[in-house]
């Protein structure tokens, strides 16, 4: 499948299957993650593999969306690893985890796979549920797996403003 294929047929999946993610594919997905484009390349991107039932409970329990996948992939950063800009003291590392966990759903698109990104979560609440974080700012919850049966996108996925009022050419 190209590219405008892929992302224009990737959409947010809110069903999953109880199916496993094979492990193969599973590192693909974190190799999309890691080989993410950052700031001066320091890499402040940190990736939280949540698969074991008590691990997916306690992120659940962190989130106001509900979804059941077989996995969640919590993404942030580390901000001493990252930088802040100048202008206006905003933590790069943010930006940085972003467009890794972008990657990670094209890549899991492209597998076969469905994910939404959830910022809608409590981090603290995270946090302390996951010791193992500390040190990081978690910025989405990424749900991965394969859709269920009946699964499709929103009736307004291919709903789409048209170019001209998304761009402008100065």
């Amino acid at each position: 499948m190209n590219f405008h294929a892929l992302s224009a047929a990737r959409y947010s999946l809110r069903k999953f299957s109880p199916q496993p993610v094979e492990q193969e594919k599973l590192d693909l997905i974190l190799e999309a993650g890691r080989s993410a484009p950052t700031a001066h390349n320091l890499r402040p991107q940190r990736i939280f593999v949540l698969r074991s039932p008590e691990a997916l409970e306690k992120a659940d329990a962190c989130m106001g969306s509900h979804f059941h996948p077989p996995v969640i992939l919590a993404v942030g950063y580390d901000g001493a690893v990252s930088w802040k800009r100048e202008t206006d003291g905003k933590d790069h590392g943010e930006i940085d985890a972003a467009i890794a966990a972008a990657q990670m759903m094209l890549q899991a698109a492209e597998l076969g796979l469905g994910t939404t990104y959830v910022g809608m979560f409590e981090p603290e609440k995270l946090l302390s549920a996951f010791p193992e974080m500390a040190g990081t700012t978690p910025i989405a919850l990424l749900p991965l797996g394969y859709p269920a049966e009946g699964a499709h996108p929103s009736r307004l996925h291919n709903d789409r403003r048209p170019l001209e009022e998304l761009v402008r050419y100065l």
